[in-house]
């Protein structure tokens, strides 16, 4: 679970994000939008698309295709980021089986409309490496208490609920395709119902930060080390709106290392730890240019 010290740095700077909000309400949107690539990116990676974060750029942004380009793999991306934006547009609303099933019918339209907007049944059984999803009898009804019961609980710390939600609803994959994509895309469902800006889980650190956390869920039922992960990728969204919002210059992380003297490998480890306000864009960490470490 998260430890009083993560809590007290999450809550503090959620305090500040809250207070510049008032001033900069549209500042923030626009770096939610600008996300948006990069969020579709990760996550169409993570299932292994081709696709890279340039391409998804040229997709989103500016309607243009590469050739080689499946159909399918647009598709992804133009749904996956219309998913995105509904959540983005409608922040406030209470998590349940039928908007899930809406985000699920938009992610998959187009691409599978067959399976789209509806979990698994009948003899309709999946099967990651050498995980078997829930026996699709039973999906709707195990979806229905997972949701229900984050809905009630009024007890455990925010980040907490989330991970056990994604790790329980991975473990029972409810559709036939596309639930690695909802399950990510819940989360920051989650966090932004909670006023809280959203995270991106990164493709590039799958294999080591992302993937063997659901063997230990299979294993143990822990859940320890995804709240720990959307812990720091929650201080690292906080980090980034807070410097954009307030910083003088941004500049790589690499450059600032130098200008202080510090091992770029150093600088780089307390950055992943979210020891110094540092985040990434585009893939690239960037820090505030006047930040100063304490000892």
């Amino acid at each position: 679970m998260i430890n009083h010290a993560t809590r007290a740095k999450i809550a503090e700077l959620q305090s500040r994000y809250v207070e510049l909000e008032k001033t900069y309400r549209n500042g923030l949107t626009e770096v939610a939008l600008s996300e948006i690539p990069e969020m579709v990116y990760n996550s169409n990676a993570i299932e292994n698309s081709t696709l890279s974060l340039v391409d998804t750029e040229a997709i989103l942004m500016r309607d243009t295709i590469r050739k080689d380009v499946s159909v399918r793999e647009v598709y992804e991306a133009k749904n996956l980021a219309k998913v995105i934006q509904i959540i983005m547009d409608k922040p406030d609303r209470n998590l349940s089986i039928e908007y899930i099933l809406e985000l699920h019918k938009v992610l998959l339209a187009d691409i599978n409309d067959r399976v789209a907007g509806r979990f698994r049944s009948g003899d309709e059984w999946v099967r990651v490496g050498g995980h078997i999803g829930a026996n699709p009898d039973f999906t709707n009804s195990l979806v229905g208490d997972l949701v229900r019961n984050y809905n009630v609980d009024a007890e455990s710390y925010f980040l907490d609920k989330i991970a056990h939600f994604h790790a329980e609803f991975e473990t029972i994959h409810p559709f036939c395709d596309g639930n690695g994509r909802i399950g990510r895309v819940l989360i920051n469902q989650q966090l932004s119902h909670l006023h809280y800006p959203p995270i991106i889980i990164r493709n590039k650190s799958k294999y080591e930060k992302y993937y063997p956390l659901f063997d230990e869920y299979s294993a143990s039922t822990r859940y320890d080390g995804f709240a720990e992960l959307f812990a720091k990728l929650l201080m690292e969204s906080l980090h980034k709106r807070i410097a954009i919002l307030t910083s003088r210059k941004l500049i790589p992380l690499s450059d600032w290392a130098t200008k202080n003297n510090i091992q770029p490998n150093v600088a780089l480890n307390r950055a992943a730890r979210q020891t110094i306000p540092a985040f990434r864009m585009s893939e690239k960490w960037v820090i505030d240019a006047d930040y100063q470490m304490t000892v």
